[in-house]
């Protein structure tokens, strides 16, 4: 048996004590922060909407069935919107009523139901019908192969993180504007990669958006998808980004 002093028992509290104190700044402090982008009125006045897509449930086949599109967009995404819209409008109220509890509680359903409704919203620009596709070129091919190697590369190794990504996530291609640098990253759940750099390629890795097809062969899914995406679009992404 270990004797435990009283002084010891004091200190290992104190320091519970002190590291939740600091849990709790910090979400205040976001709270705060949030609070603050979303005082204005036209924040709370403008409801997020459901984007529509820019093809038919079906243009993705065979790649992506129809079915799958049509329940990923149409139910899952539109969730997403429905709990970001609830939820800004309970933040609104909870601030004018001084509620902090409340305020920590609604920071984490916006943080996952915004970015839900962003990384949706990426992701369907970023696909296209297979009869459209083309190779990446131009400004974003040249980067991809002086970070990378080359177009391979990249999309291995964006592949294998896609796979690898335990439970429900997304695999991305951003840019670093500090470092000048493209870098793939997954993102758990539905974290948003904006504060690790600008998203241009995300890669849906829950199971909505493949299960009804590759059941629970991911790797199959990440694979195929490649066959459809719209190099054009990330192309226009990585451009507006170097010059933003």
């Amino acid at each position: 048996l270990v004797a435990i002093s009283g002084r010891e028992v004091e200190e290992e509290e104190e320091v519970e004590q002190v590291e939740e104190e600091t849990k709790m700044l910090s979400v205040r402090n976001q709270v705060c922060r949030l609070g603050k982008a979303l005082s204005g009125a036209r924040a709370f006045s403008s409801k997020a909407t459901l984007p529509d897509l820019p093809y038919d449930y079906g243009a993705l086949e065979p790649v992506i069935s129809g079915e799958i599109m049509e329940l990923h967009h149409s139910k899952h995404h539109q969730a997403y919107v429905n709990g970001l819209n609830a939820a800004t409008e309970q933040m609104q109220d909870a601030f004018a009523k001084g509620d902090v509890t409340t305020q920590c509680t609604l920071t984490r359903a916006i943080k996952f139901n915004g970015g839900g409704h962003v990384n949706h919203s990426i992701f369907w620009t970023n696909l296209c019908p297979k009869g459209d596709f083309r190779p990446p070129e131009g400004k974003l091919l040249t980067k991809i192969n002086e970070d990378f190697g080359s177009l391979d590369n990249m999309q291995s190794k964006l592949t294998s993180l896609t796979c690898a990504l335990q439970g429900s996530g997304w695999g991305w291609l951003g840019y670093d504007k500090t470092t000048n640098q493209l870098f793939v990253k997954t993102m758990a759940n539905q974290n948003p990669l904006g504060r690790f750099g600008v998203p241009l390629l995300g890669i849906d890795a829950w199971e909505h958006a493949y299960y009804l097809q590759y059941k629970n062969a991911r790797p199959d899914y990440v694979k195929a998808i490649w066959e459809i995406v719209n190099w054009k679009n990330i192309e226009e992404r990585y451009e507006a980004a170097i010059s933003a």
